[in-house]
């Protein structure tokens, strides 16, 4: 199968040639080349979890970033965050997150309260 760590930038490069390759391939589970997709994926992905670490978004861009996916408008967030004008200043940076309305909305809308407990960027 000839697979290696990958050490290098060159390495990575040449592994998401590779990875590119047999995704367009598109082989079947449990194949050869299957098999050595899903290798070299792992390996990718470790690559760049320690060379390319990505930090976890700020509290409100988390929240619009939720709302835009599900086409919410900023009243749907009432229930999760209290009247319109507590959700504009949420929305608007004008006052934190309080631990309950984190609650509500990791519950709410799936948002990982990793994402809504974190220092907001302004901070």
């Amino acid at each position: 199968m000839n697979i290696k760590p990958i050490r290098t930038d060159d390495d990575y490069k040449a592994a998401l040639k590779v990875v590119s390759s047999l995704v367009d391939a598109d082989p079947e589970p449990g194949t050869p080349e299957g098999d050595r997709l899903d290798i070299l994926s792992i390996l990718v992905q470790a690559y760049e979890a320690k060379n390319f670490p990505m930090d976890l978004p700020d509290p409100v861009d988390a929240i619009k970033f939720r709302m835009e996916q599900k086409g919410l408008q900023p009243k749907d967030l009432e229930p999760m965050i209290g009247r319109l004008n507590r959700v504009y200043e949420i929305l608007n940076r004008k006052r934190p997150l309080t631990m309950p309305m984190v609650r509500r909305l990791h519950a709410g809308l799936g948002i990982p309260a990793e994402s809504l407990i974190r220092q907001p960027a302004n901070s």
